[in-house]
């Protein structure tokens, strides 16, 4: 793309706005940059609570027999030594797993919770979740998601902090 040809005088700030602004970020406001410190001093408690839920969700999930499968470096599997090697505190909030069924059976999953967020956060202190194949990928065919690496059942949940019961009860009820 030339961005003069295309966009005329509005080139550079095109150019800056959808590429370097994207690439680079963008200078924050004091207001955002004092949020971000606050939210920065108290992410060693937030992330020991996000591994801690995380791990319980995990260990549910794979003891469901509503469940095909779940990736979590917290379980034991592939990853696992090299998880409790480099960190032993909690490895993440982040379970990608698959429910037994197909596409369908994972977007009526995502429309029964009731607590739990859909949107595409990480890291966020609710639990947020994602059907990646009917959100961010929906314009694919099952056949391009599997080229692309991404199930056609996958869904990725980011625990949060809330009471873990909470969390566990609403993934029981959808």
């Amino acid at each position: 793309l030339t961005y003069v040809k295309a966009f005329g005088k509005m080139g550079y700030t095109t150019k800056l706005v959808a590429q370097l602004m994207r690439d680079l970020g963008s200078i924050p406001a004091p207001m955002n940059s004092f949020i971000l410190n606050l939210g920065l001093q108290s992410l060693h408690l937030r992330m020991r609570q996000h591994c801690e839920n995380a791990q319980k969700v995990a260990e549910f999930l794979q003891n469901d027999e509503r469940v095909a499968w779940v990736h979590y470096s917290g379980l034991k599997g592939e990853y696992y030594d090299l998880a409790q090697k480099y960190m032993p505190n909690g490895t993440c909030g982040v379970i990608a797993f698959g429910l037994k069924g197909d596409r369908e059976t994972a977007i009526k999953f995502m429309d029964s919770l009731d607590m739990i967020n859909i949107v595409t956060h990480v890291a966020d202190a609710r639990t947020c979740v994602l059907h990646p194949a009917s959100h961010t990928h929906r314009q694919l065919s099952d056949e391009q998601l599997k080229e692309a690496g991404v199930a056609p059942d996958l869904i990725r949940l980011s625990v949060g902090i809330e009471d873990v019961e909470d969390i566990l009860d609403d993934i029981k009820q959808a």
